[in-house]
């Protein structure tokens, strides 16, 4: 996309000019993300480094991603023999292993059953304590009121409010961002 007006950086990097800089600082996990099937976990995380980090960087960057990731012994398995709570562990393993300052995901819970999707918050919650910066959208309120300090939320591409789950609680006199986020769309 091109800049039509305005000025966007990213901790200090302006997007426009310095645009290999910011790539450095960001990782983003879609939702359908996919990796290499045929590839072990172990391989695939070794591919991406090789990608993101000088050749002296390549091994303590796997070995964070392994860590991660926390496959165990499955870690050198066919990514196509993973379930998808074990795929998305290692989707991101690979998008957090590159130390970024900020980490965008994309309904990173989608679809896991209740344990994983637990594990995978933790994994997120002891990221953003570790100084990245996770935006994540989602659709589960539940979840965005569990992990997020702030939450702005979208109807239809527009910001229709943004605060701290508490603040948007008080603000229009409901128990849960669920609640919260239908009154904002209806006007409630």
């Amino acid at each position: 996309l091109k800049i039509s007006s305005g000025k966007i950086e990213v901790y200090g990097k302006d997007v426009a000019t310095e645009a290999d800089e910011v790539r450095k600082l960001i990782s983003y996990l879609p939702e359908d993300a996919g990796a290499y099937k045929d590839m072990t976990g172990r391989r695939y995380l070794t591919f991406i480094a090789s990608l993101a980090a000088p050749s002296q960087e390549r091994d303590a960057m796997v070995e964070r991603g392994i860590a991660l990731a926390d496959l165990g012994e499955k870690i050198d398995f066919r990514i196509d023999t993973y379930s998808k709570g074990m795929m998305r562990r290692l989707l991101i393993a690979r998008a957090i292993m590159t130390a970024p300052k900020l980490a965008i995901m994309d309904e990173v819970t989608s679809g896991l059953d209740v344990i994983n999707a637990y594990e995978i918050r933790e994994v997120i919650r002891g990221i953003a304590k570790d100084g990245v910066t996770v935006v994540m959208s989602s659709h589960n309120m539940f979840e965005v009121d569990m992990l997020c300090d702030r939450v702005g939320m979208i109807d239809q591409g527009n910001l229709i409010d943004v605060g701290t789950p508490s603040e948007l609680k008080e603000k229009y006199g409901k128990e849960t961002l669920e609640e919260v986020f239908v009154a904002a769309v209806k006007g409630a």
